[in-house]
């Protein structure tokens, strides 16, 4: 059987040195940590088309695709969830003001300076915003820091 892979798309949208995270509401361990904008890939949308339906969705901002820059990709396993390519952007340009357009699955949408990101946030996001900063553009999260043991009979 082969292995798919989930594709998720982030959105950073940073104004005047502060980054706008949203508080996670959900049933499972990431209930109440900061995530990013962010959501799934949907069949035949393109990754820019994603962002930019996912911030609408999520904040009720207006992006255009030609504002977005690739920051960050993860390739993401683990954690007893589907393996993931994380695909993160930077927002250079949006219309409207961020307000909670999701209060089912987001607590909260809260400005946090660049240089006072809270703790509480989910591991994954953090890797793409850390990419920000440090301009590294891939990462790898939860794979076996040697290979993994082969399926019996290989």
């Amino acid at each position: 059987m082969t292995a798919r892979h989930l594709v998720d798309v982030h959105v950073l949208l940073i104004r005047d040195g502060r980054l706008l995270l949203s508080k996670r509401r959900s049933d499972d361990e990431f209930d109440g940590l900061w995530h990013l904008p962010a959501g799934k890939l949907e069949a035949g949308e393109s990754a820019t088309a994603a962002a930019v339906r996912e911030a609408a969705e999520e904040t009720g901002v207006r992006l255009d695709p030609a504002d977005l820059r690739h920051i960050h990709t993860a390739h993401v396993v683990g954690s007893g969830r589907d393996p993931r390519l994380g695909l993160f952007f930077e927002a250079r340009h949006w219309t409207g003001n961020p307000t909670n357009r999701e209060p089912d699955r987001c607590h909260e949408l809260r400005w946090f300076p660049l240089d006072a990101l809270p703790d509480a946030m989910i591991a994954y996001p953090a890797a793409g915003i850390r990419a920000h900063f440090t301009g590294t553009t891939y990462s790898e999260r939860g794979w076996y820091a040697s290979a993994p043991p082969s399926p019996a009979g290989d």
